[in-house]
């Protein structure tokens, strides 16, 4: 990667914090195939020079930290779903990546046009579900097993959007030549594998629950528009697993409810484990949006569980989050009965391309 981010503190403020998150977010698109969002966050970000709407002045006044946020990408969203609704077709040059147009100019006049809708989108983080990343829970899964934990999951997710991964048990992967789930299965998964293959064994979910604060179905077209909205346009066949996830949901509905991450994960946790299962805690891409309280309680339960874990009812937390500091999105897994210590299993792709292990 030729270009370099600025570090940004994920807790910074202000209008500089603002700035700052922006420029980030556009080396981190174009680092990661997605020129046209790239394209898309620095035309958004010219507005930012002389705010003259209140979108504009929302976003340059940001009260929060606009990285751990995702501001831009909240505005981002919003542009894109005019664009795949047909209601702003000034976009489509940029869509098509076209060269020699004047990316700002059609930004500020979609944003003149349609404010009122687009200030909706900065109420909430972006909904990135993505099937992709169950590719690492499945690795992570067998390397506890390789632990000597039951291979029984009962698996807990918080930020679940529309419980895509909650459908984990329906997918096929192949994990560097170490395959599991069912064959064709409603999606099928094969990253680029970097190092050596997982350890095969055969694994099973009894249970699969997820919590959102604002849980996303799947069947509702104007709620899967908003999903999609939030999938970078260059990444084709994220589209195309979106499809086949609201097939399998249409077939039957994952199991989701609509609670906040540290009430979810606190009663979940005093609900009786059954014996020879291993209760799993599972994430991706979604610590960052948890207020600091929240993590707080989730941690705080987490390890009093694992404290009274036990060989035949273990726990483990298998997290897939955003290291800002090295720009890598990491794999990190603790266990109980055995201390619950941190360990690293691989470096990933934030869409499930490619997977690098190191378990």
């Amino acid at each position: 990667m030729s270009e370099r981010y600025d570090f940004v503190d994920m807790a910074e403020t202000g209008p500089a914090a603002v700035r700052s998150a922006f420029a980030n977010q556009i080396l981190y698109c174009r680092a990661n195939g997605a020129p046209v969002t790239a394209r898309i966050v620095a035309a958004l970000s010219t507005l930012l020079e002389k705010p003259a709407s209140e979108f504009a002045r929302r976003i340059a006044d940001w009260s929060g930290a606009p990285l751990a946020d995702a501001l831009p990408l909240r505005a981002a969203g919003g542009i894109h779903a005019l664009h795949l609704a047909g209601s702003a077709h000034e976009l489509a040059p940029i869509y098509a990546d076209a060269e020699d147009i004047n990316d700002a100019a059609i930004v500020a006049g979609v944003v003149t046009r349609h404010e009122a809708a687009l200030r909706t989108w900065l109420d909430g983080p972006p909904q990135t579900n993505e099937a992709g990343r169950s590719s690492n829970f499945i690795a992570a899964m067998l390397w506890l097993t390789d632990r000597g934990l039951p291979p029984r999951f009962d698996c807990l997710e918080i930020g679940s959007s529309a419980g895509i991964n909650l459908m984990i048990d329906r997918y096929h992967y192949d994990l560097g030549g170490v395959h599991v789930g069912p064959q064709p299965g409603g999606m099928a998964f094969t990253p680029d594998w970097r190092g050596n293959h997982p350890p095969q064994h055969a694994i099973e979910f009894v249970g699969l629950k997820g919590c959102d604060v604002a849980p996303v179905d799947l069947t509702d077209p104007a709620q899967a528009l908003r999903l999609k909205a939030y999938i970078w346009p260059e990444h084709h066949i994220r589209f195309q697993r979106l499809e086949a996830a609201i097939a399998a949901a249409t077939e039957a509905p994952p199991q989701l409810v609509q609670a906040n991450a540290a009430d979810f994960v606190e009663a979940e946790l005093a609900r009786l484990q059954a014996d020879g299962t291993t209760r799993v805690l599972m994430h991706s891409i979604v610590w960052q949006y948890v207020p600091a309280d929240q993590q707080a309680r989730i941690t705080a339960a987490m390890e009093a569980a694992g404290a009274r874990a036990t060989a035949d009812r273990p726990l483990a937390w298998i997290a897939l989050e955003a290291n800002r500091t090295v720009h890598h999105h990491e794999l990190v897994v603790r266990h109980w009965p055995g201390g619950g210590a941190p360990v690293k299993l691989a470096h990933a792709h934030a869409h499930g391309a490619w997977v690098e292990w190191f378990g």
